[in-house]
């Protein structure tokens, strides 16, 4: 391969940040990354299993405890990691299933506020900093379920938060897209990961439901996500990428 087509995708000399880093497709994010010659740094509410994460990605790796559902806590992230850094993925979030009556309010504001107020706050601290700077790009992790109602489960909160993530995208796109920042996301559909380990009943139908017949591999999102963080997207903003085998094809 042509080695100024590498370069496209190449990030070396650049900084990252990877929230919900510490375990998952976070951490997949962050070795993705450190790959493609990205310094990093990782924020999760759990420091000792982001300071374990850390260790795992490599020496030099940034280990920080955020809680992003506390605008406070982001802007002491903001403060402790110190220089803006040129790469921010905002990948930390949890799930809560129930049918859609009887969700609880404590499961809808858990879920509401780590996966989109989380990356509101997480995109309104260091997305400021980048366009004050000139440059940066952001990347949040939204989901299939931000486009389609899933089966066999049902969890109108997961599905209202990641429709947030691609709405917050797209708006806050539009905001820096004349100040060198780019906002991004990726939609994964099903991924094996301790989130999504269920009862074998429900995988068989996750499996059966998706058109390539098998679940997604941390990689396969990680990969995506090194695309958009890279030069190759340079002209891409407000995008958001399905990754989930075909599922919302169908």
């Amino acid at each position: 391969m042509h080695p100024d087509l590498m370069k496209r995708f190449d990030l070396t000399g650049r900084s990252a940040l990877v929230t919900g880093g510490a375990r998952g497709i976070g951490l997949e994010i962050a070795r993705t990354l450190r790959m493609a010659g990205a310094s990093l740094m990782l924020a999760d509410l759990d420091l000792d299993a982001t300071r374990k994460a850390a260790a795992d990605v490599g020496p030099d790796v940034g280990a920080f405890r955020c809680d992003v559902t506390d605008p406070q806590s982001v802007r002491d992230l903001a403060a402790a990691v110190g220089p803006c850094p040129d790469i921010l993925v905002n990948n930390a979030g949890v799930g809560r299933e129930g049918l859609t009556g009887d969700t609880s309010d404590d499961d809808w504001r858990f879920v509401i506020s780590v996966n989109l107020d989380g990356v509101f706050y997480c995109c309104r601290t260091f997305g400021a900093a980048m366009a004050e700077r000139g440059s940066g790009s952001i990347v949040n992790i939204g989901s299939m379920c931000g486009f389609i109602v899933t089966k066999p489960q049902n969890g109108p909160a997961y599905h209202a938060s990641k429709a947030g993530v691609h709405m917050l995208t797209k708006t806050f796109a539009c905001k820096w897209a004349k100040s060198g920042v780019r906002v991004n996301a990726v939609a994964p559909g099903y991924v094996a990961t301790k989130m999504t380990s269920s009862p074998s009943d429900d995988i068989s139908t996750w499996v059966e439901l998706t058109p390539m017949g098998r679940l997604g591999r941390t990689e396969e999102i990680a990969n995506v996500v090194q695309f958009l963080a890279s030069d190759a997207t340079s002209y891409m903003t407000g995008a958001v990428l399905n990754v989930d085998g075909g599922y919302t094809s169908w």
